[in-house]
Formats: C-alpha cells, structure tokens, sequence
C-alpha cells in the first residue's frame, strides 16, 4: 500500500536509502549530504522562509520516491520569479503565502525534483506525487504548490498526471560538443566562435597573467575548515553589495560541504601575491559542471569573467563533461559561447480565477521564450 509522509527533517530518511533513489544524471544538489548540510548549517529554517516539508512516498515500510518540498513564507531564493503572482493574488484577495514549493533551496540547477526507486514507472510515480500535492494543498489552504527546475520530461508528467501549468525560463549554458567529438582545447571551442568574439576572448583570458593573478581549481586536500572560511567571505562580497542580496548560505554549510561534500566540490580560486583574492564555487557530477558562488576582493579588469567562465570553459573541455551551467541570468554570458537554454517548472494554483489569469500569461511567455531560445538568443523573449 502506498503512503505519502511529510518529513520536517531529511534527517528522518538515512542518507544511504535517499541516495539509492538517485539515478545517473542527477544533480548533485539533490543528493542527501548537500540538503542535510543546508537544514544543519541553519539556511533553510522558519527565519529563512523556507521551512522544510519534504515528501516521501512510501510502498509498505520502503521508501520508493522522495522529493525535497518546503513550505515557503515568501518567495525568496526560488530563481523562478513569481513576486508579480503574489501581487496580482493579493489584488484578487488571496493569500499567496505559505505556498509548497518542491526545489533545492538558492539553486537554479535543473534535474530531478522526484526521486523515484529504480525500475518504478516514474510518469505514474509522478502522477502520485501530483494528486498527493494537490491534496495537501487543499487540506492545509495553501494558495498553490511549484516544483522548480525539473527536467523538461519530469515538468511534461506533472501537467499530464497533475493538471499543473509549465512555465519556461532561460538561461545560458555552455555545451562541449564539436561534431562529431568534444572540444580538444579552449582554442578549439574559440574557432566555432566569429573573429570579432575569438579577439575578444583571447584579450579577455589574458588580463590576469597582465595582473600577476592566478586561476585555478582547488586540489582534494585543499577543502579544510580555513578554505571554507575564506570561500564563504568571498561569497559574502556579491551578496552584501546589491539591495537585493540575501546572506542565505551560513559559513557553517561552507565548513560542511568542505568536509563531507569535496569529492563533488570543483571551487576555483583566483591568487595573487599567494593570497586568494576572488573565487567561484562550483560543483561537478556526471559530466555536467555547475557554477554557483562568485566573490572578490579586488576590482580587477575580466577578473569575473575569467574565474566564473573561462576558467570553468578550460575545466570542462579537460573533464570532457558535456556541460557547462553557470547559473541563472546573464545575458553577457552570450557574448562568451554560452548558448541560451530553455528551464522548467511546473505549478498547481487552487483559486479557479486566479489559475485562468496565471495559464493565459503562461501562454504567451512559453511562445516568446521558446522563439528566443530557437533564435540562439538574437531575439528578445
């Protein structure tokens, strides 16, 4: 018999049958250690608005799906903006929060959102997962439940086995493929690129040799508490210097990640006079390598493009990994030889009005955004 619980900690599942959930190509965000981290080092929490409910289904006393699902009191950290959806619900006399939401908190990283056992149908597990979500929904008078950066086929059996709306996002990828073989080098990828962009990159790459700075990632040995530490001021750096920037990630999920989580850790740093000056904190598995965190102490020329890009370009063509997803946003990322690239996410809204306004919206945006992402980005969505 199938049962459905609500869990307030991922604590609750042991790591080792969560991750048995997993399947290649996953993302690495959506591992037990890296989610556990978050609810330990204290950023996802009731302060944080991000208060975790996590759903796992289970078959007698087996777990056979799972996801990560958080009761949100804002709308903070999602990377799918819906700020003008709550003002438009309380135009209408709805309360848009607490909504549910089933994401990896503050990372806009594609994958699956519905870990589902091995050789289970995952359209019907999916299906399950729905009607559940729909109900909670009901039952606890939420305004409405979104699953955030699923894969596009995951996203497709959440509107056909749940009646949710999909909505597509972009964002800019870079992709290691040559046909019929990968890139040999950086100069090989730069010869797919017109002459005007190759200048400009080779001038670009070498400013911080110019500068006396040095690019690199960190090797295994290299993930101490310390490193953590100074990885964590430098992120510290971005957030504090924008209106808009939020602390969410705590020092001590650096510590935690630094010590359980550094055989999928690819940070980069960038030296000068042996003193890490700037760094990005990426993540790698299964051949795709996900860039997050950016920071600097110094005010350098194409010091950011370098330690969050090209540096990033140069690790994936070595790794031959087949992707490079840098993150959300950043239309000057084109400009470089990423390749924009369609998101997902999928959303039930239980108000019969408010859902019309939100699907003939979505409409539109879908039309728009899919032209954009077929014109290479020529064409504004």
């Amino acid at each position: 018999m199938l049962t459905l619980r609500v869990l307030e900690r991922i604590a609750e599942i042991p790591r080792e049958v969560w991750d048995a959930l997993l399947r290649e190509g996953s993302s690495p965000f959506m591992e037990h250690t890296w989610l556990a981290a978050l609810e330990e080092a204290g950023c996802v929490g009731e302060m944080a608005g991000w208060i975790p409910r996590h759903l796992a289904l289970y078959d007698g006393d087996e777990l056979v799906a799972a996801a990560p699902a958080y009761a949100k009191t804002n709308s903070e950290g999602e990377f799918v903006f819906d700020w003008s959806w709550a003002d438009l619900a309380n135009r209408l006399g709805i309360d848009y929060y607490p909504k549910l939401v089933l994401a990896v908190p503050f990372t806009p990283a594609s994958g699956d959102r519905v870990l589902v056992k091995p050789g289970r149908d995952r359209g019907e597990t999916i299906a399950v997962f729905a009607k559940a979500v729909r109900t909670i929904v009901k039952e606890l008078e939420l305004s409405s439940a979104h699953v955030l950066f699923p894969r596009e086929d995951e996203a497709r059996a959440w509107a056909e086995g749940g009646d949710f709306m999909v909505r597509h996002g972009v964002q800019y990828h870079w992709h290691n493929r040559r046909e019929p073989r990968p890139f040999d080098d950086f100069e090989d990828f730069l010869t797919t690129l017109p002459s005007k962009k190759r200048t400009q990159l080779r001038r670009e790459r070498k400013q911080p040799a110019l500068d006396g700075v040095v690019v690199r990632t960190l090797r295994k040995e290299e993930y101490t508490a310390e490193m953590a530490r100074v990885m964590h001021e430098l992120y510290l750096t971005t957030v504090d210097k924008y209106f808009y920037g939020r602390r969410y990630m705590k020092r001590r999920f650096f510590e935690l990640v630094a010590e359980r989580f550094a055989d999928r850790l690819a940070w980069v740093v960038a030296e000068k006079d042996g003193k890490v000056v700037a760094s990005a904190f990426n993540v790698t598995k299964d051949g795709v390598l996900y860039g997050r965190y950016w920071g600097t102490h110094v005010e350098l020329p194409f010091l950011h493009f370098n330690v969050c890009y090209y540096h990033g370009v140069d690790e994936a063509i070595r790794q031959r990994a087949s992707t490079f997803n840098p993150g959300a946003g950043g239309e000057h990322k084109r400009v470089r030889g990423f390749t924009p690239t369609l998101t997902y996410s999928a959303h039930h809204v239980e108000h019969p009005r408010f859902r019309a306004i939100l699907d003939a919206h979505l409409a539109r945006e879908r039309i728009a955004i899919t032209e954009y992402v077929a014109s290479g980005g020529k064409d504004e969505p």
